[in-house]
């Protein structure tokens, strides 16, 4: 998950995260955060996000792999967000 927004939404909703970050980890539990990432073009947000390691989405022979890898970790964080939606919404 990319966190972007001015500094103070980018803070706000990564500390919200943090906060789960027990609970979001029994979903995903090779999570990583990193509140300063920095994309290719300077800009800096924060990034919550998991990794397969030995797989390319360029390289048709890891396709397979990427693809389950994608299926299963997308619908881990589906099952969380359900369930801790209303945590982050309460600011809308």
């Amino acid at each position: 998950m990319d966190i972007e927004g001015d500094q103070q939404e980018i803070e706000k909703y990564y500390n919200k995260f943090l906060s789960l970050k027990s609970i979001l980890a029994e979903f995903l539990p090779e999570i990583l955060f990193e509140e300063h990432y920095y994309l290719e073009n300077g800009k800096e947000i924060a990034r919550i996000w998991v990794e397969k390691q030995g797989v390319c989405i360029y390289n048709k022979d890891t396709w397979q792999q990427a693809m389950v890898f994608l299926n299963e970790k997308m619908q881990q964080v589906e099952c969380f967000w359900q369930e801790y939606e209303d945590f982050f919404m309460d600011d809308f």
